[in-house]
């Protein structure tokens, strides 16, 4: 019997001992989650506070720059210069107190304040000129747009119209008409203007490189005194296809913008082979229709 009531009050005092200590770890717990931002509880609880405020202030930035762009876009169109103006100088502030880090790279920063500073020039100048302020605000806008939205951009919507330009030349230098040629080009180059600080700010620079390199060499070859070949302007115009796909992120087996193909020519032999091969299926076909009548014969 005493063994036995020492058994009973072990396990009471074991059971007493546990509750304790987990009593303890709870208010421990407990304190740890009250305590200040300097504790650790409070760094895990705060999951990404301490490591994502830059990434947080890229992506917000990029959103108001969004914005921004695209109000004074919409004043610019409106005539409204004030509005513009101070749409202008907002822009330039978000620039300052954002960092893109992570978004972009250097040469997309740098593009993007090279167009935050064409726009505000551009509405300063001492002869108003509309055209030159929508120019800048549409690069302003293609710009931002890129850098909120790097893999599906606005930039894009422009393949069709370059596609079209790399086609005009095409078809010119098939004809060895190297003037239409040259005006192809030109358009091709307008276009390019007004998206290539957007596509700086998305592509990497080994892509806008190698489509700068062409248009450039494709300009030279323009304007030389010399009349180029045929064959070199439809080997230019190939080279930049190619350049095109890679920018605007296309694939090889796509439509090429080539010429369409004339329908293949036969001869009187073709003409005679394909009778024969008629022939020979119509025999064929005879045949099994006699077989399958003959087998359906009543006995």
């Amino acid at each position: 019997m005493p063994r036995r009531r020492i058994f009973i009050w072990s396990g009471i005092v074991l059971c007493w001992l546990l509750a304790g200590i987990s009593g303890g770890r709870v208010q421990a717990e407990a304190g740890d989650a009250g305590a200040g931002p300097g504790s650790v509880a409070y760094i895990a609880a705060a999951g990404s506070t301490a490591s994502d405020p830059a990434a947080l202030t890229a992506r917000s930035g990029a959103q108001r720059l969004e914005q921004a762009a695209e109000a004074l876009y919409s004043y610019v169109l409106e005539g409204n210069v004030q509005k513009a103006r101070s749409e202008a100088e907002e822009i330039s502030q978000i620039f300052i107190s954002s960092s893109f880090e992570g978004l972009t790279s250097v040469e997309g920063v740098n593009a993007l304040s090279s167009v935050i500073l064409d726009m505000k020039s551009a509405l300063a100048a001492a002869q108003p000129s509309p055209e030159r302020w929508e120019a800048a605000a549409a690069k302003l806008r293609l710009a931002a747009n890129s850098l909120n939205h790097p893999r599906q951009p606005m930039w894009l919507q422009y393949y069709k119209l370059v596609r079209e330009d790399l086609n005009d030349m095409e078809q010119s230098a098939a004809a060895g008409d190297l003037k239409s040629w040259t005006a192809a080009l030109a358009r091709l180059q307008s276009r390019y203007a007004n998206i290539r600080p957007a596509v700086i700010i998305s592509r990497p620079s080994e892509t806008v490189n190698t489509f700068d390199s062409w248009l450039s060499y494709a300009g030279g070859v323009a304007g030389s005194q010399q009349p180029a070949e045929r064959a070199r302007l439809l080997e230019i115009v190939s080279y930049g296809q190619d350049a095109a796909r890679v920018m605007f992120g296309k694939n090889r087996n796509e439509p090429v913008l080539s010429l369409p193909l004339a329908p293949p020519q036969y001869g009187g032999w073709g003409l005679l082979a394909g009778a024969f091969i008629l022939t020979v299926l119509a025999y064929t076909a005879y045949r099994k229709y006699r077989g399958q009548k003959r087998d359906l014969k009543p006995v």
